[in-house]
């Protein structure tokens, strides 16, 4: 992940997109056959006269030999008028997922209601730093920055290839640009905060003042590029946060230099003009003009800003305004909701981690499957051992899901051949417990319901919830995208006060059962693993894997195992009320992923509670959540039928 997210130079009122990079690692990216590996798709970087700063052409060689290719493999290559083969960058344009936009290397998805759009950016790894950027790593500012530790750190991370060519490229489905963003995101790392400060109000000024007449010409990317030209020639004292002003003011200084001469350096590879074709000449007219204005009203411009109530913040700190405006958030409501946010983005990302390896760790084979779970884990106890800090971190929150989906494994394949739950299985799933609320508890709960050990199911049940804080705990699904409601008080302040380990006490995962895992699965919720016709598949996209699976929320599968295991167990009050908790969450919890498929289990429990008519009153909202994919058609299908036969 980079950009300005992963940086912390973006606000909230600045609705920045996320820049996710895809890296494939089949390819191996080389400037120098010393570089060839024998099993990899090598790619040897190269330049010739028509070949724009900072691009490169990538030449295909064999994969047995370090030679160059002399035969073109498929459409994906071309041979020039040299002779050599290839590697068009028009390589992923035809793999672009439907509804996504293309914007340059990257393509996004947009256009969803409260959702931010994501960049996708397809890229190769060259271990080695580009022969192009190596004066960079002897270059010394005023400043004295960046550190030698900050070039160490680049030159051994190499770069990036992205499909993308320069404006002005002679050869535009031929050029790669040849991307630093991971020596870039070190570099913004390691910015003050009087530094970041200045970024956050270019950028500002940039959507304020200047983008509409630029017609987005004017980039993010140029700013930053600015600051960091301006931090490099500037004394290290000169970045005080009481001389704030004084810094923009010289960014803007810079920016302006740059427009008026239509070159903007790169920072890396000073020979890549980030201007390069960019302006028509009315429009850099607009832009000098805008930005002249700006920088002559010496910061009063600010005060017109209205992303994140800048200009009236600025007003009631200069005593220009004697009360405060309602309907601007505290400091303190800023950090909250940051740091909410940031929560439950980690809380996402480890769902969304172990999900995806899951989905390739599952086969037809038990056996096989169960040899892949104890492999993947091996690897994460490795990584805690020898990895770093932040390997260490990442292992530790991930590893419990694991742990549970395998001891889940393993009881599944036992249940079916003699209905007992080995030992090693409930080791397993004990080992997991404490990677949420309330996810791994609740597997553990299904376990022991599948073989009628009512005992310890209701036992388990119990002290889940217990644990469950109703006014701290978020529920927690990235299976697909929704418009996520406001945060609860107490769970922004946990994540306010605690860092990432808070995901264990106040996140509930949603709860999935893959196929190798269906004898532990109700039968009730077993119809979620066959959700898709024929019909339907046609409405799925690749990560979609969860749909062949049976995925819900904790609090609706919480209350649906509680009415289960009462209704066995003869308690007919608990069932009762399990069952109007049920109905409560399903029909009240504002954040639940899997609505559809709490509306098709309370459906069940109406059957069973002999009303068909509100049973089928739920089918029909759970259609309304998620019109295709949903098992709800299959159940009003069934229901219909069981009432004509009778």
């Amino acid at each position: 992940m980079f950009g300005s997210k992963s940086e912390g130079t973006t606000t909230a009122g600045l609705h920045s997109d996320a820049d996710c990079l895809n890296c494939y690692h089949k390819y191996n990216v080389i400037q120098d056959y010393e570089e060839w590996k024998p099993g990899f798709r090598n790619l040897l970087m190269i330049k010739d006269n028509t070949t724009s700063p900072g691009y490169c052409l990538l030449q295909q060689t064999y994969d047995n030999v370090p030679l160059p290719v002399t035969h073109v493999p498929d459409e994906d290559y071309v041979r020039d008028s040299s002779g050599r083969v290839l590697l068009k960058n028009t390589l992923y344009r035809d793999a672009m997922p439907a509804g996504n936009v293309q914007h340059g290397p990257s393509f996004a998805k947009q256009g969803e209601h409260g959702i931010v759009d994501t960049d996708f950016v397809p890229a190769f790894h060259c271990y080695t730093w580009p022969y192009e950027a190596r004066p960079w790593l002897d270059r010394q500012g005023i400043g004295n920055w960046p550190s030698a530790d900050m070039k160490r750190f680049a030159a051994n991370n190499g770069c990036f290839i992205v499909p993308v060519a320069s404006k002005v490229s002679q050869n535009p489905e031929l050029e790669w640009r040849i991307s630093t963003s991971q020596a870039e995101r070190c570099l913004m790392f390691n910015l003050n905060i009087t530094q970041i400060c200045c970024y956050v109000l270019m950028k500002m000024i940039l959507k304020t003042f200047l983008h509409h007449a630029g017609e987005g010409h004017i980039t993010s990317f140029m700013c930053k590029t600015v600051l960091l030209h301006c931090i490099e020639n500037t004394h290290s004292n000169a970045w005080q946060e009481n001389n704030l002003f004084t810094c923009l003011s010289c960014c803007l200084h810079v920016l302006y230099n740059c427009l008026q001469q239509e070159n903007c350096p790169h920072f890396i590879i000073p020979r890549n003009n980030l201007m390069t074709g960019e302006f028509s000449p009315e429009v850099k007219a607009l832009l000098l003009e805008r930005v002249f204005h700006l920088i002559q009203t010496d910061g009063q411009a600010l005060l017109r800003v209205q992303i994140d109530d800048l200009g009236q913040r600025l007003q009631i700190k200069l005593n220009m305004l004697y009360q405060i405006p309602e309907n601007i958030p505290s400091k303190k409501e800023n950090c909250l909701r940051i740091s909410g946010s940031l929560l439950l983005n980690t809380a996402e990302t480890i769902t969304v981690c172990s999900s995806s390896i899951i989905s390739k760790t599952i086969q037809n084979s038990p056996i096989t499957t169960i040899q892949n779970l104890r492999n993947v884990l091996t690897n994460y106890k490795r990584c805690y051992r020898e990895g770093s800090k932040l390997e260490q971190r990442a292992s530790s929150l991930i590893a419990p899901l694991f742990c549970s989906t395998l001891g889940t494994v393993i009881a599944s394949s036992n249940i079916q051949t003699n209905n007992i739950i080995p030992p090693e299985a409930i080791d397993w799933l004990c080992a997991g417990l404490n990677s949420d609320v309330a996810a791994s508890k609740l597997k553990l709960a299904s376990v022991f319901y599948s073989v009628r050990d009512l005992e310890n199911t209701e036992f388990i049940l119990r002290y889940t919830e217990g644990d469950f804080c109703f006014d701290m705990v978020e529920p927690v699904c990235y299976c697909y995208i929704i418009s996520r409601n406001k945060y609860r008080r107490m769970f922004v302040e946990v994540a306010y006060h605690q860092n990432e380990e808070a995901v264990r006490s106040v996140c509930a995962f949603c709860v999935k059962f893959t196929r190798a895992e269906i004898h532990c699965v109700p039968q009730e919720l077993q119809y979620e693993m066959y959700r898709s016709t024929q019909d339907d598949l046609l409405y799925r996209e690749s990560n979609d894997y969860w749909m062949d699976w049976a995925v819900v929320d904790s609090l609706p599968y919480l209350y649906f195992l509680q009415y289960k295991t009462y209704r066995y167990l003869q308690r007919f009050d608990d069932q009762h009320q399990a069952l109007v908790n049920l109905a409560k969450t399903t029909e009240t919890e504002r954040n639940l992923g899997h609505r559809e498929t709490a509306l098709n289990l309370l459906g069940q429990c109406m059957e069973q509670e002999n009303q068909p008519n509100k049973a089928l009153n739920c089918y029909m909202i759970s259609l309304k959540v998620r019109e295709r994919n949903n098992a709800a058609s299959f159940h009003i299908r069934r229901l219909l039928a069981n009432l004509i036969i009778t």
